[in-house]
């Protein structure tokens, strides 16, 4: 099952303060001065940071000024050898989201690895057009407002270290070590091209929705059994549950996903997944998450319409990211 204790201790202790965005339960992020900001950001010039130059990380971090004010957290821990989407969180050591920082992430294979980057992160803002936007998120004073996503591209298996590099105000350069990722292979987890497991997802038929939705209000994705429509049409698949979410991101990225249905119409289906059996946390996750091999959440698959997955997400996204995702995929 998934490791909720040992996840939010963790947590906790990268952010001090309980804030929490990485291992199986996710957060937000941007600067200080103006954590409220919700607005996308594009990624910063790879030149306002410093090139790695054959250096490790202890030098990069010595050649910069090492800071205990801010925290950073990978949004997900499954990752494989090559390029990867990296989503992460950057927080006060208050538990404050930084929703609008400049921020640059290192990586070295190993202790004593020489370090490739900078790779610049862009800011994919959570927030929904008012109407999409659920009590379960608006009523949680800590729902993540922003992922910062950059791409890594892990050359091989095994222990990568990493380090933010963070732009202040005033041009100076801050650094902050993130927690170590062991890089994949995760066989069981589907990846992009693999023909999705068909699985039977609960539909509205069950006429309690809250047996199969946490969310307040219930969303609308539970119209189809996602084995009735995979293979003949675009299929959006979202693992999360907005109201036993640890993470405060299970919540923002249903709503980003109403949104985006919204628009789409009926060519895509659209499907939540609950994440526990019986909504308990006590309890084993659904059989629908262990038969894509899932032990953290949210998890999102769109699948094109020959049944194969075109984008996998853990953690956070924003609607832009949907779009382009279901874009790749029809």
């Amino acid at each position: 099952m998934l490791n909720r204790a040992s996840a939010v201790s963790r947590t906790r202790a990268l952010a001090l303060a309980g804030a929490l965005f990485a291992t199986a339960l996710v957060a937000g992020c941007g600067d200080d001065d103006s954590a409220t900001s919700t607005a996308s950001k594009p990624a910063p010039n790879e030149s306002e940071f410093p090139a790695a130059n054959g250096q490790t990380l202890d030098e990069l971090l010595a050649s910069t000024q090492p800071t205990n004010e801010l925290v950073a957290s990978p949004s997900g821990m499954v990752f494989t050898p090559g390029s990867n989407r990296f989503g992460f969180g950057l927080f006060t050591v208050d538990g404050e989201q930084v929703t609008d920082g400049e921020v640059a992430i290192y990586a070295a294979h190993g202790a004593k690895g020489k370090a490739i980057g900078p790779f610049p992160a862009r800011v994919e803002s959570l927030a929904t057009e008012p109407e999409f936007e659920a009590v379960t998120t608006s009523s949680d004073p800590d729902a993540a407002k922003v992922v910062y996503v950059t791409d890594v591209d892990f050359g091989q298996p095994g222990e990568w270290r990493l380090l933010a590099m963070i732009r202040q105000d005033d041009d100076k350069l801050v650094a902050t070590r993130l927690p170590s990722l062991k890089i994949g292979p995760y066989s069981k987890i589907p990846d992009v091209g693999d023909k999705a497991p068909v699985i039977d997802t609960p539909t509205a038929s069950v006429g309690d929705l809250s047996e199969i939705d946490t969310r307040d209000p219930h969303d609308t994705m539970h119209d189809v059994n996602f084995a009735d429509v995979v293979g003949e049409k675009p299929v959006v698949l979202l693992f999360a549950t907005p109201a036993l979410c640890l993470s405060r991101v299970c919540g923002p990225v249903v709503d980003v996903a109403e949104q985006v249905k919204s628009e789409v119409g009926d060519d895509v289906a659209f499907i939540h997944m609950e994440v526990w059996k019986d909504n308990d946390p006590n309890k084993t996750i659904r059989p629908q998450l262990a038969a894509y091999g899932l032990r953290t959440e949210p998890w999102l698959f769109v699948i094109d319409s020959d049944g194969k997955v075109s984008t996998r997400i853990e953690g956070a996204f924003s609607v832009e990211e949907l779009r382009n995702a279901i874009e790749t995929a029809s």
